[in-house]
């Protein structure tokens, strides 16, 4: 019986071990694709409201919105 709870503990720290080093290269992988996207990242060019919000684009989100409760009433 030692023996086969020995094997499942090797399989435990196997697996465990395993997917720790995956997860550790998965953050260190997005972490270098985020900086490489804020390296490329286009600067601003300051078109739009102070808030960078198009007008045009708020009252037509906000009409489809109201559109879409006065059709979906309770």
């Amino acid at each position: 019986m030692s023996e086969l709870v020995s094997k499942g503990v090797d399989l435990v720290i196997y697996g465990m071990g395993t997917v720790f080093i995956f997860l550790t290269l998965l953050v260190f992988a997005t972490q270098f694709m985020s900086w490489l996207i804020q390296k490329g990242a286009p600067v601003s060019t300051g078109t739009g409201s102070a808030d960078g919000e198009d007008p045009a684009l708020l009252a037509a989100v906000a009409a489809a919105v109201r559109a879409f409760r006065s059709r979906h009433k309770n």
